[in-house]
């Protein structure tokens, strides 16, 4: 199946740190770019960096319950979007991340790195699962992945 070409800005939003990642403009291949502190200033941020990388979209993880129901990680992340998505008009979409954190940190123990002093390195990782998953999901499917994050309104 064909991707749609461009470069995608991945996002893993956590209550502390975000971490970022980035594809090629052929939508093959996820890579770390940084870790973004949470709080002040973190959407303007991440909107330099998808201005930067001229970013087709920007992909959002959506920390489901392995259930698939919603927790308090999956109504932050969604208002996260929804504010992000509120302050551009390239499109945010939101992407099922469910155990990205866990594969990132079982990917970081793997090559023998310990996961207290990677925390940052764990984000970007989870960021690049994410982006990757969504990249492949595309390319097998056929169609893009996740749904679009709708603007705040009162924003």
């Amino acid at each position: 199946m064909q991707v749609r070409p461009g470069v995608r800005l991945g996002v893993d939003v956590g209550k502390v740190r975000i971490g970022v990642a980035r594809c090629d403009p052929h939508a093959m291949i996820a890579t770390p770019v940084s870790t973004v502190n949470r709080g002040d200033g973190d959407l303007a941020e991440l909107l330099r960096i998808a201005s930067d990388i001229d970013a087709l979209e920007i992909v959002v993880g959506l920390p489901l319950a392995l259930s698939g129901a919603h927790t308090a990680s999956t109504d932050d992340a969604v208002a996260f979007a929804t504010r992000l998505a509120s302050r551009t008009t390239t499109p945010v979409r939101l992407v099922d991340e469910r155990l990205s954190t866990v594969s990132a940190q079982q990917a970081l123990r793997a090559s023998g790195r310990n996961s207290k002093s990677s925390r940052q390195v764990i984000d970007q990782v989870a960021a690049v699962i994410i982006l990757q998953h969504a990249l492949d999901f595309e390319r097998t499917g056929g169609q893009p992945p996740g749904v679009i994050a709708a603007p705040d309104e009162g924003s």
